[in-house]
């Protein structure tokens, strides 16, 4: 199945009828040829040429327990991966600056050199760049990159869960965390479970409550979903308190079934529930 968080993300965003263009890099072999199909079925722009070579491959082992899982990567069988020069070295594969200064928000799948120049862009056409923590793993590598990147307001929302929290700041307290983050950032916590969602804004912490689901399959994509669900009624200035509720809307949709990508109309899901679309 395609993936990805950011295309997983900007898959939700056009689910829910925006308009949504994605940047990243696949190779030109079947495989890549089925995301770049599946991504623009989903009504995205993708307009990126394919590299040469084989795709990278991921296996998710789920033990049953819907709640847990375990990646396995084929690294001897390496993807496109975070090289920026590509797009230098060859014109017609640039990310178009178009496509950025029109986007809801940057989450590139690269460099911290590509990720800074497709923020300035961003926020030269007047945008707001959101960050996605994605793993504890990668935040305990990459702390300084990452605090880096917020301290210089490079980026303006981070999307983070309690233990991607607990690696970037170190404090075994989830409300330490989360002031941490607020007092100078947007913030939002992300959850697949029924509990809510807890968010800190501009110095101000706010908590919501979570959509109900009938069955937990699979949490794959829950974060990814839910932050499609939030950057959506963001830009549609539905209010912070609507835009978590769409995003917990999205993140229930997903995690009923197999794959991190909605399989029924999100906007149509957000209109029986009453929530602005």
């Amino acid at each position: 199945m395609s993936g990805g968080s950011a295309a997983n993300t900007i898959v939700g965003v056009a689910n829910l009828g925006a308009r949504a263009a994605y940047v990243g890099k696949v190779k030109d072999d079947q495989i890549g040829r089925l995301y770049i199909h599946d991504i623009r079925a989903a009504g995205v722009a993708f307009e990126t040429s394919a590299a040469s070579g084989r795709s990278r491959h991921r296996l998710l082992l789920h033990p049953g327990d819907a709640g847990r899982r375990a990646h396995h990567e084929h690294l001897s069988r390496r993807g496109a991966g975070p090289d920026a020069g590509r797009y230098r070295r060859r014109r017609r594969s640039r990310p178009p600056a178009s496509s950025i200064s029109k986007a809801i928000c940057g989450i590139p799948q690269s460099a911290k050199e590509a990720f800074v120049k497709a923020a300035t862009i961003a926020h030269g056409a007047g945008r707001q760049v959101a960050l996605t923590l994605s793993d504890s793993f990668c935040v305990d590598r990459y702390r300084d990159e990452f605090l880096d990147l917020m301290r210089k307001g490079t980026v303006d929302l981070v999307f983070a869960n309690e233990a991607e929290l607990h690696s970037l700041y170190q404090t075994a307290r989830f409300r330490q965390r989360a002031e941490a983050v607020a007092r100078r950032h947007q913030a939002r916590r992300r959850h697949p479970q029924r509990e809510g969602l807890r968010g800190g804004l501009k110095g101000r912490r706010r908590r919501g409550a979570g959509i109900p689901d009938r069955q937990l399959v699979d949490t794959t994509g829950a974060g990814d979903l839910f932050a499609a669900g939030f950057l959506f009624g963001l830009v549609r200035n539905a209010g912070y308190e609507n835009a978590g509720r769409l995003g917990a809307l999205a993140a229930a949709e997903v995690i009923q079934h197999i794959g991190a990508r909605p399989q029924v109309s999100l906007k149509e899901l957000a209109q029986q529930n009453g929530l602005p679309v």
